[in-house]
């Protein structure tokens, strides 16, 4: 029999070849948001990979949203025009679908480059304005956001619709919300960063609202067709912040409203996060989520190993599992998987020479003297 991790799954009228996804992962090499050679190479390489989909990296839906100078957005003609080179690549030679997440950094927006400290960025150096749902900087030293208005967040919402637009002009497979990582749309979850007095905040469902207005706005701007899902921290890992009952009660709410797939990460709204990483260290919240909602999951967080995968497929865990840091070690990790649990990936025309069964022939073309 097949490893599970390696059966098809399909969202919507989209069939994925299998349950192997590359995370977005922010490579902070674009210009004002256009992407560069760069992610034509990063993320061509995963379109070949044997992955069933890969997701091109958090992008601003309007430049205060950015986290960094280099970070990709879709506001303006150029980002989409430089996109499009990376989607006509996957549909031209990738065996993988290609996803794109939207995101927009608010309080933690305007800082340098990680290669550079990933400090906040100055006056000097081209820091800008940030916003959240308060006046409340994520930790010391960072800057202050301007509590965001009304306007603000119609602003925002405006923001995520047009490049939700764009995304579909693009011909994205998939489309993902971001709500995690301390980002603005979890900074509105998290009473650790929401100590809004309004509609927008206190209870639960306040707190709510402004993402799930974020996620209705962007679900009317994207074909029925295809699939729609969010990406959010199941807890902040600090007392009294946002936690796994709070999430479920978000996936709950997210499903009602047409989400597809829920990809659950953690933590990242507080410098005062106490985190237990290790293998898998998020999975069980993803397995909790599944459980008590029903909606497709995505499992993320040091998921390195085949058998490991596969073990999170097979018992019920997750549907699909996403790869970030493993990926980039080993971009081909869904062929080394698929020859560990003797399942079938895709290989490109050009490269099927590699595959095991075909390792030690002679090459087309260049036979072996006699």
């Amino acid at each position: 029999m097949s490893p599970k991790l390696f059966t098809p799954i399909s969202l919507r009228s989209l069939e994925l070849a299998n349950r192997i996804v590359v995370a977005p992962m922010c490579q902070y090499s674009a210009n004002d948001g256009t992407m560069t050679d760069w992610h034509l190479m990063h993320l061509g390489q995963f379109a070949v990979s044997g992955a069933g989909l890969v997701f091109v990296e958090a992008t601003g839906v309007e430049p205060e949203g950015r986290i960094t100078p280099g970070c990709t957005g879709l506001w303006s003609d150029e980002n989409e025009a430089a996109m499009a080179r990376v989607v006509r690549f996957f549909r031209d030679y990738g065996s993988a679908k290609i996803g794109l997440q939207l995101a927009h950094a608010g309080r933690k927006a305007s800082i340098d480059l990680p290669w550079a400290g990933g400090a906040p960025l100055t006056a000097a150096s081209g820091a800008w304005q940030t916003v959240g749902p308060s006046a409340v900087p994520y930790g010391p030293g960072w800057h202050t956001p301007e509590a965001m208005t009304g306007q603000t967040m119609q602003r925002v919402r405006d923001a995520f619709v047009q490049a939700t637009r764009r995304a579909v002009r693009l011909g994205f497979d998939v489309l993902e919300v971001h709500s995690a990582h301390g980002y603005l749309l979890h900074q509105f979850l998290s009473p650790i960063s929401n100590r809004r007095g309004d509609d927008y905040g206190g209870s639960l469902e306040n707190r709510m609202r402004f993402a799930l207005e974020v996620f209705d706005a962007v679900r009317a701007e994207w074909p029925d067709q295809k699939p729609l899902g969010v990406r959010f921290s199941a807890t902040d890992w600090v007392e009294g912040g946002w936690d796994l009952d709070q999430a479920i009660a978000y996936t709950e709410a997210l499903k009602a409203r047409g989400c597809d797939f829920v990809d659950v990460s953690s933590g990242g709204n507080s410098p005062e996060q106490k985190i237990a990483v290790g293998l898998g260290y998020q999975v069980g919240f993803a397995a909790e989520i599944k459980r008590a909602t029903g909606l497709t999951t995505m499992a993320v967080g040091r998921i390195i190993d085949p058998v490991q995968a596969e073990t999170i497929i097979s018992t019920g865990q997750a549907d699909m599992v996403a790869l970030a840091r493993g990926m980039l070690f080993d971009p081909r990790w869904a062929w080394h998987a698929a020859e560990a649990l003797r399942g079938q990936a895709a290989f490109p025309p050009q490269y099927q020479r590699a595959h095991p069964s075909l390792m030690g022939l002679p090459v087309p073309g260049n036979p072996p003297k006699t």
